[in-house]
């Protein structure tokens, strides 16, 4: 504190100091606020959310598909796409253990588990829809598929799901037949599975082929078998390519979807609904589309 000088002199003294007046290199700078300077410190400072724009930025709303299985359930492209980043490790190193091809333990842990958003995946980590069986001693859980209220297996982890169905596969005499095909063919284990009682939902193999083809799973079987893979899939980039090529209009199936098949034929949803005069993505089983 300043003693004994005038008010006007200790202004003065207070402007020199602020301005460093005197200044030596040993000297300390100090700077005397006022009170209103003081007050505007103390203020709260509000800051300006900045938002960043998403790695991975979501599709449009009418850009997704219904997967149905023991699931019902409305799913992005990046929703599949980011199951498929989380469980393909682990779907190649069953692969790797059990011979199961890791293109279709993902297939069938994206359709049955709707990409981890289903139901019995959310309630009991049911991973792949498996009912409990007689054998079954672990916990259980009431899921409604083909008849009200089934009796379904309960996981402690999505992990254990995993690894209960390679068991649920390679332990069952109903599936001896599948480990004697080439696991580099997933269309033929597709097949198997549904000849072999897995689902009851006749177009079952299509489904399964049609998520491997779009979203590329082969390569994870490429992964694990290396010069050992001999299957060379249909690039369905090409296949929708011909079927556009060759087709003007669409006859819908049990199970499509406005994007499924805007993505077979290379087209969108909006060209689609514009050539059809829809004023909806809904669809009825038998109904013909136009194409192009």
């Amino acid at each position: 504190m300043l003693i004994g000088c005038s008010a006007a002199h200790n202004t003065k003294v207070r402007d020199k100091i602020a301005e460093g007046y005197g200044n030596g290199d040993n000297r300390k700078k100090v700077v005397v606020k006022t009170k209103s300077e003081i007050e505007k410190q103390n203020k709260p400072i509000v800051e300006k959310t900045i938002l960043s724009k998403p790695a991975n930025p979501l599709l449009k709303k009418e850009e997704t598909e219904i997967l149905v299985a023991t699931s019902n359930i409305s799913v992005s492209k990046n929703t599949v796409e980011e199951y498929i980043g989380l469980y393909a490790p682990v779907a190649m190193q069953s692969m790797k253990t059990y011979g199961i091809p890791a293109s279709i333990k993902l297939a069938q842990g994206i359709l049955e588990s709707g990409s981890g958003n289903g139901t019995l995946c959310r309630t009991a980590n049911n991973h792949f829809g498996i009912k409990c069986k007689d054998e079954w001693l672990g916990e259980t859980v009431s899921h409604t598929d083909d008849a009200p209220d089934e009796c379904f297996r309960k996981y402690h982890s999505a992990l254990e799901s995993y690894n209960d169905h390679s068991e649920f596969l390679a332990n069952r005499v109903y599936y001896k037949n599948l480990f004697t095909l080439d696991q580099s063919d997933y269309t033929a284990w597709a097949k198997g599975l549904k000849k072999a009682g897995y689902a009851t939902d006749p177009r079952y193999p299509q489904k399964l082929i049609s998520i491997i083809e779009r979203y590329k799973l082969y390569e994870y079987d490429q992964k694990v078998l290396g010069s050992n893979y001999h299957f060379t899939p249909k690039s369905i980039e090409t296949t929708n390519n011909l079927l556009a090529q060759n087709s003007s209009s669409y006859t819908v199936q049990p199970g499509d979807t406005l994007f499924a098949i805007s993505q077979k034929f290379n087209s969108t949803v909006d060209n689609l609904k514009q050539l059809n005069n829809l004023k909806s993505n809904n669809l009825s089983v038998g109904q013909t589309i136009k194409i192009q």
